[in-house]
């Protein structure tokens, strides 16, 4: 994969500091509900020069904290900066990691291209990490930062989603950062991240996982939406209230059987073209 100093148009920063790609930004961000201090940090970012479908791919942002972040970055070619756009962050399953192949996450799980079809206006990042822990999920915090330090995006519409390992990552990285995020879809995996936190700021959660699915198994994602919903109870919400912030989608066999998809756990991939879910997402945050 080559690489050149010269930023693609597609990829221009929103605050133009420099075309050299050593160029510092800093990651001043403000919080609404805030966790976790963001750490204050520098960064520089190897712009890519091959595409696909619209991505630029392999993008590395060097950050003093966490080291090389790789990233696949769509950016609408509307965007000039003069408009605050949406963000979109697919965080992709172990087929999908970094080391499995540059770009491969975007030829194995399809939300990155569905989603374009929900806000015209929207920049997409389909991050490459290397795990679903803790670190994966701090390399998250560090590229949304980044991108909104370097882009004009509303901080209203920044939504996450995880699909399996992407989708631990996702819930670590809710859970530290509640007020990064405007929502959160995790697909066909379990909730490795706290609770208290997410409940705090009534951050909207949807998780959709087969009944059966090979790999988790549906009884984590229901203990983690029972710990949710117990915790907004606590909180004083009515079950309409929690209802508007809080979904557990349990599909059965025949959803996966029906299309022609006989594993749920890789089936999971199908949610990325499953209307009420995509527009829960983005059509009631």
């Amino acid at each position: 994969m080559a690489f050149t100093a010269t930023i693609l148009s597609s990829c221009t920063p929103y605050n133009n500091t420099s075309n050299n790609q050593t160029a510092n930004t800093s990651a001043a961000n403000p919080s609404k509900a805030q966790t976790t201090q963001p750490a204050k940090e520098n960064y520089s970012v190897t712009n890519a020069t091959d595409t696909y479908r619209d991505f630029t791919i392999d993008n590395i942002l060097h950050s003093d904290n966490n080291g090389d972040i790789h990233f696949n970055l769509y950016i609408p070619k509307s965007y000039d900066g003069s408009e605050a756009y949406a963000l979109f962050v697919t965080l992709p399953g172990y087929e999908g990691l970094y080391f499995q192949g540059v770009g491969i996450n975007l030829h194995e799980e399809n939300f990155g291209f569905e989603v374009q079809k929900y806000n015209s206006n929207m920049i997409i990042v389909a991050p490459q990490l290397n795990g679903w822990d803790e670190e994966s999920a701090d390399e998250t915090i560090a590229l949304v930062e980044y991108l909104l330090s370097a882009y004009n995006i509303d901080k209203s519409k920044v939504y996450i989603e995880g699909y399996s390992g992407g989708g631990e990552t996702a819930s670590i990285a809710v859970s530290k950062r509640p007020d990064l995020f405007t929502a959160c879809l995790q697909v066909s995996s379990q909730w490795d991240g706290e609770y208290d936190s997410v409940a705090k700021a009534h951050l909207p959660v949807y998780i959709a996982i087969g009944r059966d699915d090979e790999y988790y198994g549906s009884g984590k994602s229901q203990s983690a939406y029972n710990t949710l919903y117990n915790l907004y109870k606590q909180q004083g919400l009515t079950e309409s209230e929690i209802d508007k912030i809080l979904v557990i989608d349990i599909k059965e066999r025949e959803y996966f059987t029906i299309r022609n998809v006989d594993s749920e756990h890789g089936g999971g991939g199908l949610f990325a073209e499953d209307k009420d879910i995509m527009s829960w997402l983005f059509g009631k945050h």
